[in-house]
């Protein structure tokens, strides 16, 4: 049975998670790791799904304020033991209900080019491809997205 909690970054389980996310990225990313992992803080975010299967921490995401109407969705990460079971979708479902009744309008992300299952999700969940934003404007292995919420 999928579980989703809603915590925050304080979670150990979410640690736990964000640890291999981390590693996954620094594979993936090579030599850009160290740019990217800079805008991946997690010390202070309030609103955080953790997903249990069977009582197991299997993935992980968060959202944070961009701006007052728009959420950014971070550190969405599946255990690969746990993958393709439809936890990422759920993961990101429920980031985007609890962003609605934050009273956001909108959310926005990053993923890289390099990402193509998680860019694959999104685009099955509505987000379209936007001009990189913020920190990412200019990076050409960043790929931006948004999706209205209302």
């Amino acid at each position: 049975m999928l579980t989703l909690t809603r915590t925050t970054s304080d979670n150990p389980d979410f640690r736990n998670l964000i640890v291999l996310l981390d590693q996954n990225l620094k594979e993936n990313d090579g030599d850009e790791h160290a740019f990217f992992a800079q805008f991946n803080k997690v010390d202070s975010i309030n609103e955080v799904i953790v997903a249990y299967k069977d009582g197991v921490a299997a993935g992980c995401g968060a959202i944070k304020p961009y701006t007052q109407t728009i959420a950014e969705v971070k550190r969405m990460f599946v255990h690969p033991d746990f993958r393709r079971q439809g936890i990422a979708k759920s993961i990101l479902t429920a980031l985007e209900d609890w962003a609605k009744e934050l009273n956001y309008s909108s959310a926005i992300l990053e993923t890289g080019v390099k990402q193509s299952e998680a860019i694959a999700l999104y685009k099955r969940s509505g987000y379209n491809v936007i001009p990189n934003y913020g920190q990412y404007a200019g990076v050409e292995s960043s790929i931006c997205m948004q999706k209205n919420l209302i």
